[in-house]
Formats: C-alpha cells, sequence, structure tokens
C-alpha cells in the first residue's frame, strides 16, 4: 500500500485496482444545492435503502462505511477477539491479511490452486476448519486472480461454518465486473454470511469511499456503535454523492465496462506476444498474477 501510494506515479499505472475516475457534471447533483453538514446519526436512511435495494435486502442490514477496507476491518473487529482462530484464503488481498494480524487472530490459511482453476475449494476448508474458528475469509470476485466462486461452492462453505458456530465474510467488491449474468449477493444465502462491497473499484467513484457491510441485524448495529471508534460522523456531501451515484449506477457501470473490456483485449495482445510472460487468466479478469 504504502509502494503504491508513494511510487506509481506513471503514465501507464497499472498498480491502480479501480475503473478510471469520471467527471462530476456526470452525477443528477446541483452543486448550488450540495449541502455540508447534514444527519449524522447511524446510517444515512436514502444511502441506506439505495444500498439495501441494490442487493434486494433490509435496509437493517446494511451498515456504511469508507470504503470496502474499512468495512472489512469493521466487520472482523465486530466478530472476533484477539486470539480467535481465523481462516483466511491463499492467496489473498494483503490488506485483509494486514486486518486479521492487527486484530491479533490467530490466522490460518487455506489455499485456492490453478489446479482447481483458482476457485474456492470446500475441502480445503473443511480440513483446516477448527471448533475454534470463527471467521472464514474470501473474497468473490477473488483478488488476486478474478475466479468466479458460484453460489453451490458457498453454500458449501456456509455449511461448514455453520458446523462450529463461524461466519463467512465474503468481500464481493469486484463481483458486479461479472458484467453478464451478475451473481446475487452471498448475504442471501444464509444468515452465517457477512459481506463487504463499495462502489470505489468497479464504478469509478473512488474518492466518495462508498462502501458498505451486509449483516443480521444484530451483528450490523454491533457495528453500527464499532463505527463511532473510526469515523463518528460521516463526510455528508460524500453521503448525497454516493446517493447521487446509485441513481445513475447502470450507466456508470456500463461506461466502466467499455473501459475494462477494452483494456482487457489490449492486455491479453500484450500477454499473447510476450512469451517471456505468463499469467493467470480467467474470465472475469481485471486482476493478474504474472511470473517473468
Amino acid at each position: 500500500m504504502q509502494w503504491s501510494k508513494t511510487e506509481s506515479r506513471a503514465r501507464f499505472n497499472l498498480a491502480t485496482s479501480g475503473v478510471a475516475p469520471f467527471a462530476l457534471r456526470e452525477l443528477p447533483v446541483d452543486l448550488e444545492t450540495l449541502e455540508i453538514n447534514g444527519d449524522s446519526s447511524y446510517g444515512y436512511p436514502p444511502l441506506q435503502n439505495a444500498i439495501a435495494t441494490h442487493h434486494g435486502i433490509d435496509p437493517e442490514c446494511v451498515v456504511e462505511s469508507a470504503g470496502t477496507s474499512m468495512a472489512n476491518h469493521l466487520a472482523m473487529a465486530a466478530i472476533i477477539d484477539p486470539g480467535d482462530e481465523v481462516l483466511i484464503e491463499h492467496p489473498a488481498y494483503g490488506p485483509i491479511l494486514d486486518i486479521a494480524h492487527y486484530l491479533q487472530a490467530n490466522v490460518k490459511r487455506f489455499a485456492r490452486t490453478s489446479d482447481m482453476g483458482w476457485q474456492v475449494d470446500s475441502a480445503e476448508i473443511l480440513r483446516a476448519i477448527t471448533p475454534k474458528t470463527r471467521l472464514i475469509v474470501i473474497t468473490n470476485l477473488h483478488n488476486p486472480t478474478s475466479a468466479l466462486t458460484p453460489d453451490w461452492v458457498l453454500r458449501e462453505v456456509g455449511e461448514i461454518a455453520r458446523s462450529t458456530g463461524a461466519l463467512v465474510l465474503v468481500d464481493e467488491v469486484y463481483l458486479d465486473a461479472v458484467y453478464t449474468g451478475t451473481p446475487r449477493t452471498s448475504f442471501q444465502l444464509g444468515p452465517e454470511f457477512v459481506v463487504t462491497s463499495s462502489l470505489t473499484k468497479v464504478y469509478g467513484v473512488s474518492g466518495l469511499r462508498c462502501g458498505w457491510i451486509l449483516a443480521r441485524p444484530d451483528l450490523a448495529r454491533k457495528m453500527r456503535c464499532l463505527n463511532d471508534l473510526y469515523s463518528a460522523t460521516a463526510v455528508y456531501p460524500g453521503l448525497l454523492l454516493s446517493v447521487a451515484a446509485f441513481k445513475r449506477l447502470k450507466l456508470l457501470r456500463e461506461k466502466a465496462r467499455r473501459i475494462v473490456e477494452a483494456d482487457r483485449n489490449l492486455l491479453l495482445n500484450f500477454l499473447t506476444e510476450e512469451s517471456a510472460l505468463s499469467a493467470v487468466w480467467t474470465e472475469w479478469a481485471p486482476h493478474r498474477l504474472c511470473n517473468w
């Protein structure tokens, strides 16, 4: 993270993980009516409702957060205590591991392998889980390979978690990059699922820091209270602009889709021509694992 923030100012930046931003004029908002101060209670109802509608769930299950990384931090901090056992996929998104270590969890890993197409292997989780396991953490689409884990595998993971009283945290920040037949959120698969996501990657509005957690109501309330320690008052203009973004979400996604598909074609052509470079290529691949 330090390198990407301080050393990645290149003309063609391959370190960035989101779609290029767009002009503010593309959002349905009148800057003359944009307010600086406003409601600072536990959740901004228009945004909670927009997120809930997007996922087809009850607004009481929505917790707003400053991006997906803070969503992951809030979710894990509300679920685990120091010393609790947490199972995390390998390879994994680095900051997720950092959060678990920061919270002093006993981190164990389960493998995603090329032989399985980088899919979650429920048998690997079953071998790794113990009665002490409190949380299983995965990303879908997988970060870094972009492999899509289907619902039937996620259900198996949920059943394994349920057998020990554990929960399953699924970071879905890239899931909407599945542009055709987009899966529903795994939150709808059962009460043991907790989901994090945001508008920061697929939609090109990273600067709004519009993130969220989907959790059953009792956990959601705990996470809202815990957030008092991190960001007691949200940036109100950001809330208003996030609601405006949800009103144009389909248009933003289609614009991003054109950019991503063009870039994927360029990258595929490059990888085909470069014999010295090998890469993982998955169907929904905004990420790469490369070897020189």
